[in-house]
Order: structure tokens, then sequence, then C-alpha cells
């Protein structure tokens, strides 16, 4: 991400003594089903050097322009072997915790693709021009966390068949979707929030905290 809503390198904001991106990758790290890691940044931050003190931090590459471009150009530096579980985690959810990133692994073992979800709490309205359109059905709705998880062989023609049709989406499971996949979903933690606003930061020191 740009940062663009957050004012500054979300990142690199501090949470308790630590950056947003270090708690992700200590999560990622301590997990022992993560194998390696492909840490995707800025062309100005892709340097390996300081992330060393990661030793499943394989590679450190350059990202592209949107979300899409990052995830491909880190795809490429994974194994290829077919059966492979590849995450998909947004550096941005500091709070990722080790009971998450194992259920994501363990549907993906089973099912091909998953991803967390939390159910929709509040009312949703769909609305054009300050009009509301219609209310949505709030019981099928849900919001999508990450890591989002799939093995090798269900993400990789899901990745070609985007860049074939010059199609970009926010998030990987729609690829899937979209190339005729079938995406399952996992419970997703309260806590894994993504920080997109600078008060984001107090909440995840709150959650530090308990």
């Amino acid at each position: 991400g740009r940062s663009l809503r957050f004012g500054s390198d979300k990142q690199n904001a501090l949470i308790r003594g630590k950056t947003v991106l270090d708690r992700a990758l200590e999560s990622l790290q301590q997990h022992r089903e993560v194998d390696e890691i492909v840490l995707v940044l800025n062309e100005k931050k892709a340097e390996h050097g300081q992330y060393s003190k990661y030793s499943k931090v394989r590679k450190v590459v350059p990202g592209g322009l949107r979300r899409q471009d990052s995830v491909t150009a880190g795809f490429k530096e994974v194994g290829t072997d077919p059966e492979n579980v590849v995450l998909i985690h947004d550096g941005a959810r500091p709070l990722v915790k080790q009971d998450l990133v194992s259920r994501v692994i363990k549907a993906v073992r089973k099912k091909g693709a998953a991803v967390p979800v939390l159910p929709i709490q509040d009312t949703v309205k769909s609305v054009r021009e300050n009009i509301v359109e219609k209310t949505l059905e709030r019981s099928r709705l849900y919001r999508c966390q990450t890591p989002q998880g799939f093995r090798y062989s269900v993400l990789k023609p899901a990745l070609e068949k985007a860049k074939k049709d010059g199609y970009y989406s926010t998030d990987e499971a729609s690829l899937v979707e979209r190339a005729g996949g079938r995406v399952t979903v996992v419970p997703g933690d309260y806590t894994n929030i993504k920080i997109t606003f600078p008060e984001d930061i107090h909440k995840a020191e709150v959650f530090v905290e308990e």
C-alpha cells in the first residue's frame, strides 16, 4: 500500500515499540508451518539487509503500482510445487495470530483456497448518488481478512488469467473465483485489524495490551 490515507509510512509506525511490519513478520516467522517468507515492499524499501534477523525471509522484492502487481512479483519467487500452500498477508495487519494462520493453512490443504472472514454487524446499504438503492441482506455478507491462502496450482492460473484479461481486483480470492475456482472461508479474528488510519494504531495498542 501507499499509505495515502495514513499520511505517512504505516508499516513503519510503532505499536508499543515495534513497527507494524515487524509485528506481522514476527508472527509468521514463529509459525511452525511457515517455511519461508517472500517480502514485497515498495522499491525504496526493498533491501534485504534490515530483515536478515528473520531467518524465514528468503527474499525481499520490489512491488508494483497495484496490490495485484505486488502479489504477482512475490508469487514469482515462491516454490513451484503444485501442492505448496501460498499465503498472502497484508503487512498492514500486524496482529495476525498463530491459530488464524493455522486455520487458513488447514483449509487450503483440504479445499485448495481459503480466506478468513468476519460477519458484517452493521446494516449495509447500496447507495448511488447519495440515494439508497437498497438494503443488502446482512446474513450473507462477510468482510475478508488476510492471510488468504491457496494451493500453488490454484493461484497460478488465476493470476495468469487476470493478467491476460487485464483484470485487477483488490484481493486474490476474487481472482480464483473469476477463474472458476471455489474459495472456502474460515473464521477470522477481530483483533486482526488493518492499519489504515492513524487512529488504528491506538486500537492495535489496546489489543496488544490485552
